[in-house]
């Protein structure tokens, strides 16, 4: 990780060459520019890069190496706290957002019964169970995609955004297009398949923690 702290009369050509040049060795690279100077964050694997030989691009000013963990909730890559917007209900921030609704989808009576109550109780997003993982497999798993339809009937009739639990890795594309909110529950939390393919959609998620993982 390296924090790139710009000359004040960089452009926006030789910033955009810097960016190309770490993008070209697979690195990401964020824009946390303060007020007054520019200063672009990279992360990914920096150590095999010269540090004398990125000042001496132009616009660089000075290249500071950065050797800590959690590089994507850094706070020096990033000071100002995540806000995830879901179809305009901020999520984060000092903003307090309440989500509610039912364990499982049971019925179209009982999820649009309760949808209403919800709405009317002040809650901002609905969840429930489409897919719901059980201990036993004699008990009930959910209506599963049907489930979700009376979720997606539930946002139309109420306009709150839906969160509700995925199973597999091949529920990802019906997911991305259905849900407004992906959770992962405790038991999928190391379900590593998953993990990434969720890793590389553009969608809000909910992971809850599974049963003694640590932070890291």
């Amino acid at each position: 990780m390296m924090i790139i702290k710009l000359k004040k009369e960089t452009t926006t050509d030789q910033v955009e060459h810097i960016v190309k040049i770490f993008e070209n060795f697979g690195m990401e690279t964020r824009d946390i520019s303060g007020n007054v100077y520019g200063v672009l964050g990279i992360v990914g694997d920096t150590s095999k890069l010269s540090i004398r030989d990125i000042e001496a691009l132009e616009g660089v000013d000075n290249v500071t190496r950065i050797q800590e963990p959690f590089k994507k909730a850094n706070r020096k890559m990033q000071e100002e706290c995540t806000v995830i917007d879901v179809n305009g209900i901020k999520i984060g921030g000092g903003n307090f957002t309440i989500m509610a609704g039912p364990c499982s989808v049971e019925s179209r009576d009982q999820i649009l019964e309760i949808a209403k109550s919800v709405d009317r109780s002040g809650a901002q997003i609905l969840r429930g169970g489409a897919y719901k993982p059980r201990t036993s497999p004699y008990a009930f798993q959910g209506m599963e995609l049907e489930g979700l339809e009376l979720l997606k009937e539930a946002r139309k009739e109420t306009g709150m955004p839906i969160v509700t639990e995925i199973m597999s890795v091949e529920l990802v594309d019906r997911f991305v297009k259905d849900v407004d909110i992906i959770q992962v529950g405790a038991r999928n939390m190391q379900n590593f398949d998953l993990l990434k393919a969720l890793g590389r959609v553009d969608k809000p998620i909910l992971l809850k923690r599974g049963l003694s993982a640590t932070i890291e």
